[in-house]
């Protein structure tokens, strides 16, 4: 951000932890805070009648958590869920529509990583559609590996199975699989990629357009995502 910008919000940016499993608001609410993730993701989880869950996309430190704050949807339709530990510079909801009613770099920004993450909520619905739970769970995994700094995800089966909307049997049948074709490592609620080429292999598309989509995003503000 330009300095003047930034010298604007930064009074208001307050630093907090994301501990792991923890919910930054609840489905229903208007939020009073919009989060700035630096290190760890969040999911957005959406609750079916029935208490069915399922995400729609990912978020790191390539955006924020809250955009019904700025879009004018007041409140959320979905609760956030960090899927990985890490922190975020949380900032006053007020605050963030009154620099984006300002109409400068920060509200482009805003609007670039709304436009990425639209994009990646459509090819999320194109996937469950049609592909199996093979390709969706290693293009999660993946999604995942782009926004953290090591090859290592705390995922239980139960998070996975609540992440991509099916049952937890499915998802513990095909982490097995995984495991013993020697692409990832499973220990006490943690996932070790051995090997990414081949997790990339057995992904749909639908990793690489989104993918396409977060670097593009980058590569207009100037900054890489690792």
């Amino acid at each position: 951000m330009p300095e003047a910008d930034y010298e604007r919000v930064l009074p208001y940016l307050e630093l907090i932890q994301l501990p792991y499993g923890s919910t930054l608001n609840e489905a229903g609410s208007h939020p009073s805070f919009v989060y700035f993730p630096i290190a760890g993701i969040v999911s957005p989880l959406y609750e079916m009648i029935n208490g069915d869950v399922s995400a729609v996309s990912i978020t790191g430190n390539e955006g924020v958590i809250g955009t019904s704050s700025f879009m004018g949807g007041g409140s959320s339709l979905n609760s956030a869920v960090v899927q990985s530990a890490g922190y975020a510079y949380r900032l006053s909801a007020n605050k963030l529509k009154q620099e984006f009613e300002r109409g400068g770099y920060l509200c482009q920004l805003l609007l670039r990583f709304t436009q990425s993450l639209i994009t990646q909520i459509a090819q999320t619905a194109v996937c469950n559609r049609y592909h199996i739970l093979k390709q969706q769970l290693c293009r999660w995994l993946l999604l995942s590996l782009d926004r953290i700094p090591t090859n290592e995800l705390r995922l239980t089966h139960e998070l996975l199975a609540n992440i991509l909307g099916v049952r937890r049997e499915g998802v513990t049948k095909t982490v097995g699989d995984l495991q013993t074709a020697g692409v990832i490592r499973c220990a006490r609620g943690h996932i070790t990629v051995m090997d990414r080429p081949m997790l990339e292999k057995c992904a749909c598309e639908c990793y690489a357009v989104v993918k396409k989509s977060n670097d593009h995003l980058h590569e207009i503000r100037g900054i890489n995502l690792k």
